[in-house]
């Protein structure tokens, strides 16, 4: 129809868990204002067997995604490509919204990191000697302090076996992000996202909290902190 506007382009990137647009619950319906793209990183596809990480194709996913330019909204391990998009292609990155950031090679000498890395890394160093149930039940007591699940379906089995495939996320190549608007969105239970959201705000990025612990984009304050911010940086008058 002649005038009518053009949805800006908005892109989601998943952490380890859900993928696609099951990891989004609370943001389907920015589809009405933007052009949402639910995106599943390498690896990630439903009833087929999981793959390694592979750091290089997520960051082309991602660029692949935001087409002409866009916004990019990213959560956990998701941010290191979403970063790593934005680091390339600067250009097309609007705004940058990383949720509880895994940017963990960034802040690798800092206390909280460190320990991290101290505790988590002797799981990675014996995970091909463990199932992937055994090393889902290890990564989600020493990370969440609690119990995973069972994997009783077999979706649930490829997931406990994406999980284990994993690169741990402080062998990404990552790098500060040049000139792009960002927003570090942290749910302010762990020291450890706390640490990486402080070493980000320290380089230029704006850091607010919202409660929701790991998942802040679930709650009401903190998707209203995304929407408000990526429609801050949005060219179009509709948003």
């Amino acid at each position: 129809m002649s005038g009518a506007m053009t949805h800006e382009r908005l892109v989601f990137v998943h952490g380890s868990g859900s993928f696609g647009a099951a990891a989004w619950p609370t943001q389907h319906a920015l589809a009405s204002s933007y052009d949402c793209l639910y995106l599943r990183r390498h690896g990630f596809e439903a009833g087929v067997d999981p793959l390694p990480t592979d750091f290089s194709e997520d960051q082309r996913i991602v660029i692949e995604a935001l087409g002409e330019g866009g916004h990019v909204v990213a959560h956990s391990q998701g941010a290191i490509s979403a970063m790593m998009a934005a680091v390339e292609r600067p250009d097309l990155v609007r705004s940058l919204v990383l949720i509880e950031p895994a940017c963990l090679s960034l802040t690798t000498d800092q206390p909280a990191t460190s320990a991290h890395r101290e505790l988590v890394g002797q799981l990675y160093e014996r995970r091909d000697s463990l199932t992937d149930e055994a090393f889902l039940q290890e990564f989600v007591r020493l990370v969440f302090s609690t119990d995973a699940r069972h994997p009783a379906t077999s979706e649930a089995q490829r997931a406990a076996r994406r999980l284990r495939l994993q690169s741990p996320p402080w062998e990404a190549p990552l790098h500060i992000v040049p000139g792009v608007p960002t927003l570090i969105l942290t749910g302010g239970w762990e020291p450890l996202y706390e640490e990486i959201a402080d070493y980000l705000a320290v380089t230029g990025a704006r850091h607010l909290v919202a409660p929701g612990g790991h998942r802040p984009q679930d709650t009401p304050e903190g998707d209203a902190l995304i929407r408000g911010f990526v429609a801050s940086h949005a060219s179009s008058a509709e948003h």
